[in-house]
């Protein structure tokens, strides 16, 4: 499914996962990639919710960022979506988790949806990456300053 979901989000061709990415990503020895499933009355995968834990300095508590939200097109508009959020929701509340976040993209029609349940989306705040050659540029920077000053844990 992570792959429809990159088909529906026009970007298939970068779209890498492997099984075994995803299996070792979610049931390796020390998992930081959590996963819910939503199933049909048939026991059918309908959907997916990969999600990780964030911190926030300024809460003192952990939070949810859901990575990736997916319900396959035969299945939306039957619940499964509001479902999978409500379980990220309750584990929030069960751990004292006190934000579930995400992002999407500025065309996606599921922005009706995420107003209906009261997601508020954070203009103020701009998302950055670093990724590829600039990643490699900046990493490289890292270890000539270690070999300077000494790793600092």
């Amino acid at each position: 499914m992570v792959h429809e979901l990159a088909d529906y989000e026009r970007a298939a061709d970068r779209c890498h996962l492997t099984a075994g990415q995803l299996e070792a990503a979610l049931f390796g020895p020390a998992p930081a990639l959590f996963g819910h499933v939503a199933v049909d009355a048939t026991d059918q995968p309908v959907g997916f919710a990969l999600w990780f834990l964030t911190f926030s300095t300024w809460e003192g508590t952990h939070g949810i960022h859901l990575e990736d939200l997916y319900v396959r097109p035969a299945a939306r508009g039957t619940g499964a979506g509001r479902l999978l959020l409500a379980a990220l929701a309750a584990l929030c509340l069960e751990r004292g988790y006190r934000r579930l976040e995400w992002m999407m993209l500025d065309w996606n029609p599921a922005a009706g949806f995420y107003r209906a349940i009261d997601a508020r989306t954070i203009d103020d705040w701009v998302p950055y990456r670093l990724d590829g050659a600039a990643l490699r540029r900046l990493a490289a920077q890292a270890t000539v300053d270690e070999a300077a000053s000494g790793p600092t844990g």
